[in-house]
C-alpha cells in the first residue's frame, strides 16, 4: 500500500507497509568517499580530532528535507545569501556561506528505493546496514505541525541568524514587558582575545517571567484551564492545580519568603523532591525577584553544602521525607547535616522551610530545630493568594544551577531572565510541536536544567497542561510510566536515553499491556540516544507513528540547541539533526579550524543565542577559562561531534573529564575526591566507559595504601564513601585495584591508557614508552578481573 511519492532523480519513492502506520522512509544508496576518515553514524564512533583539512559540502548528494505531499517545486530551497545582516552592537562572526549545511540540501537523492519497516532490536544489536535510514513524519502530523515543511524552517532559520536583533524581538514581544528594551536587542564580546566575554539580551526590557507563566494565563482566560497533574509514588495518590490555583499557591509562598526578608536578588535554596511545591517554589522566588537555587534531592549533605556556601541563602526550602519506590529518603536529615556543615564554615542560614510530605513520613518522627525550622503547612497556607510582581530586568539574574567541573569544584551556571524566558518558551513550543490541546510530560527532575527549562518555565510560559511524577518510572513495575500517559491521556512524552535503554531491557510486555494512543510526539534528552534504543522507543513506545524530539542542548545553552522540528524534516535514528533558530553550531579541529562537509570534530557555536548563561557565579574567569579559552571566538561545548553526508550531526559524547551518567554531568575530579578522602585509599582514577542503560558508567582505579590488602568488603566502604559524599548517582560501577597509575614523567595520569583498559581495548592502548613505569600497564590488565 503505497501512501505517497516523491520525485527523487526520476525515481518514485514511497513506502507503507501493510501492518504499519503511514510513515515514509527513503534511505540514499549513492555515498561516493567524502573524506579519508568516514562517519559511521549507527556503529560505535571513536572521536577522532585529526581531521584538519576544510571540505566543502558535496552538492550532489545533499538534499532538502521536505515532509510529503509536496509539489516538486517545493523541494528547492532559498538561494543561499551572499551577505549577513547585523544589528547593534551584536557580532555575529557569520561567513558568507553559514546556511551551507543546511541550505545547500537541493534534491532528493537519486536512486533511493524502497526499504524494509524499522524493526525493534535486542539493545547493543549492531545496525550499520540501516545508518542512511530517514523516518518521515506522516501526512497528517506534517500537514498540522507549527512547521511542516523543511521550506519553512529555512525561511525561519535563516532570518533568524541574519537579522537575529529582528528575529527574537518579534518573538519576545508576544510576552508581558513592563517596558520594552531599547534599539539594541544584542550585545556580546564571544572573542576572549577582544577583552572579556559577554553576553546581554534585551538589556533595559523590564518583566517578570512568573507574571508571564502565570498571571498572563490567566488573565488570557485559561485560570481554568490544569497547570499540573501531580502523580505520587504510590498509585492512588494523585492531585491538580489550575492556573488560577497555581497562581495563587505562587503568591502565598511568595509573600511568606518576602515577611521573612527575601529581596531582590537573594538567594533561595530549594532540596525538594518532585512535588508541586517545588515549580511552585521556584515560581515564587521569580516572582519577588530572588535567586533560586534548585538542588537536586539525590545529592549528599556534603554536596548540598558546598551549594550552600557558595550562594549564601537566606532560607532553604525541603521537606521531611520522600519515597522513591520502596524506599525512604530522609531529605531532612539531609539538610540538617549540609546546614551544621555550612554554620562551621561561617555560613549560617536563618530559616528552613519544611513542607511536611504525609505520604513519606509523619512530621512526629522528623528532627527539628527551634527557632529555624518552619512547617510549610503551618505559615504557608495564612499568606494572601495576590502577591505584587517584582519587575526586574531582562539581564537580572533567574537562577544558579550548579553543574559539575573537571575541577572538582561545581560551576554555578548563571541565567538571566529575559533571553532565557523568550527561549525556552520558543523551544518548547517547536521542538515538541506544542498545541493547546497537548498533555505534556517530562520526566525530568526540576534539580536539573531540564526541570527548569521544560518541567517549569518553557511549557507553562505556552499555557500548557504538565505532568509530575514523583517516584521511580520502574515502580511498582516497569509499566509504570505507560499507566501513567494512559491515566492522563499523554500527548509529550519526554524522558532520557537511560530510561529508555531500562525500560527496553524489560521487555515490550510491560509497554504494550497499555494503550498509550495518546501519545504524538516523543522527547530524548540528556545523552545521545543509540540507534536501538531509538528504534525501539519509535516502533513499540510511539507505535511507529510518533516522531522524536532528541535534543542536543546544555546546562550552560538554557535550551534546545539541535534538535529535530517535528514536521518539517526526516529523522535519522541516534542523530540530533539540525540547528534550532539563531544557533550557529559549527565542528572544529583541535586547531580551532572549522571543518567543512562530512566529518568530526569539537562542536563548538559562533555567536550568542538568547538562553546563553552569563557567567560562572563568582567566577567569570572560569567561565571564559571553561568555555571561550579553547576555541577564541566560539562557545566550546566540550562535546564531540560528527557531521554526516547529508549534514545531520551527531553528538558523539564529552571530550574533557565530566562523565554522563543517566543524563546526570559527574565530574571525575569530584568522585576522585571523594575516594581519596576514604583512610585506607592512596590514590584514585576515574574514567567513564559505556553502560547499556546509563549511557556512561564510573569506571575507578584505586590505589591503596601501602599494606592495606585488596578485598570486598573495603570495595564496598570506597563506593559507599562516595554515596555519601556526593550521591548514589555518583557511585562506582567498578572498582579496578591499582598497584600504581600509568602516568607521565612529569607525574600526570595518562587517561587515555585507562580508558583503553577500562573498555578492554588493549590492542589500543598506543605507545607507552613515554609513562615514568611502562611496567604498571601489565599490572593494572593482570589486576582487570580481580
Amino acid at each position: 500500500m503505497i501512501s505517497s511519492s516523491f520525485t527523487a532523480g526520476g525515481v518514485g519513492v514511497g513506502l507503507r507497509t501493510h501492518d504499519s502506520p503511514p510513515v515514509t522512509y527513503i534511505k540514499p544508496l549513492l555515498t561516493p568517499p567524502i573524506l579519508d576518515h568516514r562517519c559511521n553514524n549507527n556503529k560505535k564512533s571513536k572521536f577522532r580530532s585529526s581531521t584538519r583539512r576544510s571540505v566543502k559540502a558535496p552538492q550532489t548528494q545533499a538534499f532538502l528535507l521536505v515532509p510529503h505531499p509536496f509539489s516538486q517545486s517545493e523541494h528547492t530551497a532559498a538561494a543561499s545569501s551572499s551577505s549577513v545582516l547585523g544589528m547593534a552592537n551584536c557580532s555575529l562572526n557569520t561567513t558568507t556561506n553559514h546556511l551551507r549545511h543546511v541550505e545547500s540540501m537541493a534534491v532528493l537523492p537519486s536512486g533511493a528505493g524502497k526499504i524494509p519497516r524499522l524493526n525493534a532490536v535486542i539493545l547493543g544489536e549492531a545496525l550499520a546496514s540501516e545508518e542512511d535510514d530517514l523516518v518521515f513524519p506522516s501526512d497528517d502530523f506534517a500537514r498540522q505541525a507549527l512547521l511542516p515543511s523543511a521550506q519553512k524552517y529555512l525561511e525561519m532559520y535563516k532570518r533568524s541568524v541574519e537579522d537575529p536583533a529582528g528575529f527574537w524581538s518579534d518573538i519576545a514581544s508576544q510576552f508581558l514587558w513592563k517596558s520594552k528594551w531599547g534599539d539594541t536587542v544584542c550585545s556580546e564580546n564571544f572573542d576572549i582575545r577582544n577583552g572579556n566575554v559577554y553576553v546581554q539580551w534585551f538589556k533595559g526590557g523590564i518583566t517578570n517571567i512568573c507574571y508571564n507563566c502565570l498571571d498572563r494565563n490567566v488573565d488570557s482566560g485559561n485560570g481554568d484551564k490544569i497547570a499540573f497533574h501531580w502523580e505520587g509514588n504510590e498509585r492512588g495518590f494523585h492531585d491538580s492545580l489550575t492556573y488560577t490555583q497555581l497562581l495563587s499557591q505562587v503568591c502565598q509562598v511568595a509573600n511568606y519568603l518576602r515577611d521573612i526578608g527575601v529581596k531582590k536578588g537573594d538567594a533561595v535554596v530549594i532540596y525538594l523532591p518532585m512535588l508541586m511545591e517545588l515549580p511552585i517554589a521556584m515560581l515564587a522566588c521569580a516572582r519577588i525577584g530572588a535567586v533560586h537555587s534548585v538542588v537536586f534531592a539525590g545529592f549528599s549533605a556534603d554536596s548540598l553544602a558546598q551549594r550552600i556556601m557558595d550562594c549564601k541563602p537566606k532560607v532553604v526550602l525541603t521537606c521531611n521525607a520522600v519515597k522513591r519506590g520502596s524506599k525512604v529518603i530522609h531529605l531532612k536529615d539531609i539538610v540538617d547535616a549540609a546546614l551544621s556543615e555550612s554554620a562551621k564554615n561561617g555560613i549560617s542560614v536563618d530559616a528552613c522551610l519544611t513542607y511536611e510530605n504525609r505520604s513519606a513520613m509523619m512530621r512526629e518522627t522528623t528532627k527539628w530545630q527551634d527557632g529555624r525550622d518552619i512547617w510549610w503547612q503551618d505559615v504557608v497556607p495564612t499568606y494572601s493568594t495576590i502577591c505584587e510582581v517584582e519587575w526586574v530586568d531582562a539581564e537580572d539574574p533567574l537562577f544558579l544551577l550548579y553543574t559539575s567541573g573537571s575541577t572538582g569544584k561545581p560551576k554555578g551556571v548563571l541565567h538571566t531572565t529575559g533571553g532565557y524566558m523568550v527561549y525556552t518558551a520558543t523551544t518548547f513550543k517547536y521542538a515538541f510541536d506544542y498545541k493547546p490541546s497537548d498533555i505534556y510530560w517530562c520526566t525530568a527532575d526540576c534539580g536539573w536544567i531540564t526541570g527548569h527549562s521544560y518541567v517549569t518555565y518553557g511549557p507553562l510560559l505556552n499555557g500548557a497542561t504538565v505532568v509530575i511524577y514523583e517516584g521511580a518510572p520502574n515502580y511498582p513495575d516497569p509499566g509504570r510510566c505507560w499507566d501513567i500517559v494512559d491515566k492522563f491521556k499523554v500527548t509529550i512524552f519526554y524522558t532520557a536515553p537511560t530510561l529508555v535503554r531500562s525500560l527496553m531491557r524489560d521487555g515490550d510486555a510491560y509497554v504494550t499491556r497499555y494503550s498509550r494512543k495518546s501519545l504524538r510526539v516523543l522527547g530524548s534528552v540528556g545523552e545521545p540516544i543509540n540507534p536501538s534504543a531509538w528504534r525501539w522507543f519509535f516502533n513499540v513506545v510511539g507505535d511507529s507513528r510518533c516522531p522524536i524530539s532528541d535534543t542536543w542542548w546544555q546546562t550552560e545553552t538554557g535550551g534546545f540547541m539541535i534538535a529535530p522540528l517535528p514536521g518539517a524534516w526526516p529523522q535519522k535514528p541516534g542523530s540530533a539533526t539540525f540547528p534550532f533558530f539563531g544557533v550557529q553550531p559549527v565542528i572544529v579541529d583541535e586547531k580551532g579550524v572549522e571543518i567543512e562537509g562530512e566529518c568530526s570534530g569539537y562542536l563548538c557555536v559562533k555567536s550568542s543565542w538568547p538562553g546563553t548563561f552569563r557567567t560562572l557565579y563568582g567566577d567569570h574567569e572560569r567561565y571564559e577559562t571553561t568555555y571561550f579559552k579553547p576555541f577564541p571566538g566560539y562557545y566550546f561545548s566540550g562535546d564531540g561531534c560528527s557531521r554526516d553526508k547529508d549534514g545531520y550531526y551527531w553528538l558523539t559524547g564529552r571530550v574533557d573529564d565530566v562523565i554522563n551518567v543517566s543524563g546526570h554531568r559527574i565530574g571525575t575530579a569530584e568522585v576522585e575526591s571523594a575516594l581519596v578522602s576514604h583512610p585506607q585509599c592512596a590514590e584514585a582514577a576515574v574514567v567513564g566507559v559505556e553502560h547499556e542503560v546509563k549511557g556512561q558508567g564510573i569506571y575507578a582505579f584505586v590505589t591503596l595504601v601501602d599494606g592495606i590488602p585488596y578485598s570486598e568488603e573495603l570495595r564496598r566502604n570506597l563506593i559507599t564513601t562516595v554515596r555519601n559524599q556526593i550521591g548514589p548517582f555518583a557511585a562506582p560501577d567498578r572498582i579496578h585495584w591499582a598497584p600504581g597509575l600509568p602516568k607521565t614523567r612529569s607525574g600526570k595520569i595518562m587517561r587515555r591508557i585507562l580508558r583503553k583498559i577500562a573498555s578492554r581495548q588493549l590492542d589500543e592502548l598506543g605507545d607507552t614508552s613515554t609513562l615514568a613505569d611502562p611496567g604498571v600497564v601489565d599490572q593494572l590488565i593482570a589486576l582487570a578481573d580481580c
